[in-house]
């Protein structure tokens, strides 16, 4: 009895003791995910930042958009391919987001830098690609200043209410300038098919980049509506306190 009591009361004090360590670890994982976003929202904000100055300085100085992609290419390359990281976060759990939601949309920002806009070079004055830079620029300032106020605790209503208004007229006019500007470099891939593969050949396998450039415009259908109403939803739910209630997909 005594030998089963001792027993019964070391473990008890182990189990304890594993409680509490657990506790700390996760109390200590917690701070370094905190301190992580903290540092990472900040970077990011500062880097839109410098990306709005810049585009700013140079319309003042040129007078015309002609040359503002070139002019602004590797600070977007940078901190739009650094975005990546959301969906690592999204992965490892350190923030609550949907990874399929944040993969699409970071994915797709990262096709329209990489795969059209730096790959297509005679598409780059377009006006539309001034569409789609200066509605993320703004929208980025916008979402990553309020992710950083909120980690901080001390969250200005004036950031909270642009999160959630400045998207009604920057959200619609992105995708326009996205749309526009996927439509302008269609008769590029159709002439040079780029990115394309023919067959035959020893994989056995086709692809042609201008239909797929034809797909991905026609996503944006049922995409948008999806995406955007759901803003509309959240907005209510935080500027309003509605009680939203979604059904199950």
């Amino acid at each position: 009895m005594a030998s089963s009591e001792e027993d019964g009361t070391n473990g008890g004090a182990s189990e304890a003791g594993e409680e509490k360590e657990t506790t700390g670890r996760r109390r200590r994982l917690s701070f370094l995910a905190t301190a992580w976003l903290t540092f990472y929202n900040i970077a990011m904000t500062a880097g839109w930042l410098v990306l709005a100055i810049a585009m700013v300085r140079f319309y003042m100085e040129k007078g015309t958009h002609r040359g503002l992609y070139k002019s602004i290419q590797k600070t977007l390359k940078f901190f739009q391919t650094f975005a990546l990281l959301e969906i690592v976060h999204c992965l490892i759990g350190i923030v609550p987001t949907s990874v399929l939601v944040t993969g699409v949309q970071v994915s797709s920002r990262i096709f329209m830098v990489w795969l059209i806009t730096h790959s297509i070079k005679p598409i780059q004055n377009e006006e539309s690609v001034v569409l789609f830079l200066v509605s993320w620029t703004v929208t980025e300032i916008t979402r990553y200043s309020f992710y950083t106020f909120s980690l901080l605790d001390h969250l200005p209503y004036f950031i909270k209410w642009a999160r959630y208004n400045f998207f009604i007229i920057l959200y619609p006019v992105g995708v326009a300038g996205e749309l526009l500007t996927i439509y302008a470099a269609l008769p590029y891939v159709k002439k040079t098919g780029m990115f394309s593969i023919r067959l035959p050949n020893k994989y056995n396998v086709s692809f042609d980049y201008y239909y797929f450039l034809l797909i991905t415009m026609a996503s944006y259908i049922p995409l948008f509506p999806q995406l955007y109403f759901h803003m509309l939803r959240q907005r209510r739910k935080v500027l309003h306190g509605e009680v939203i209630v979604e059904k199950d997909d």
